[in-house]
């Protein structure tokens, strides 16, 4: 899942708001550091992140991808489900979309300590360019594959990958809605365990 999954699995409070996002971010990172609701959001990050990883609806979704873009079927998968996320949102959580970003660009901005690495950049960003209120929008989506596909650092043919995503758009899309429900239980169950 990408950057809207993720933060939509945060508690209602900066610490997790940020540990739930932080978790693309741990390069240098001490986890030991970090205060507890901080460290419990990375963690639930990671969590999420080996699930989807795992599921047998996401990789059901790799041969429809071209040879070209194949190995980069996660990535892709993450991004179009942030998109088919912010098309169902209302199924899904009590405030509208609108709502549910402020909320967070609130808590993101209230932080109280230093973020990692290009962390404070990528949310900065985020915030005036409101990145996850974007995902409702397919073009939108297009350009968050595209940006990730400038950030490897080998020659690829990720961007465009929305393409793909389009021409498939329905399966992925069925795939989305039998997946995110199971991905829902799987938190709230660890999280009871916790």
């Amino acid at each position: 899942m990408n950057y809207l999954a993720h933060l939509y699995f945060a508690k209602d409070n900066s610490h997790s708001v940020v540990g739930n996002l932080m978790g693309d971010f741990m390069k240098g990172v001490n986890i030991v550091s970090l205060p507890k609701a901080t460290a419990n959001g990375i963690h639930t990050h990671r969590m999420i992140d080996k699930f989807t990883d795992n599921h047998h609806l996401v990789r059901q979704l790799k041969p429809l991808l071209s040879d070209k873009r194949r190995r980069f079927s996660g990535l892709i998968s993450d991004v179009a489900f942030d998109h088919f996320l912010a098309k169902h949102w209302q199924r899904f959580h009590h405030l509208s979309l609108e709502q549910f970003c402020q909320q967070v660009y609130l808590h993101l901005r209230n932080y109280p300590h230093p973020l990692p690495g290009r962390m404070p950049h990528v949310v900065r960003s985020m915030i005036n360019d409101d990145w996850l209120g974007g995902y409702h929008d397919m073009v939108l989506t297009g350009r968050a594959i595209d940006s990730m596909s400038k950030r490897i650092r080998f020659k690829n043919t990720l961007a465009g990958a929305i393409e793909e995503v389009e021409r498939h758009y329905q399966q992925f899309e069925h795939n989305f809605l039998a997946f995110f429900p199971e991905l829902c239980r799987h938190v709230n169950q660890q999280n009871q365990e916790q």
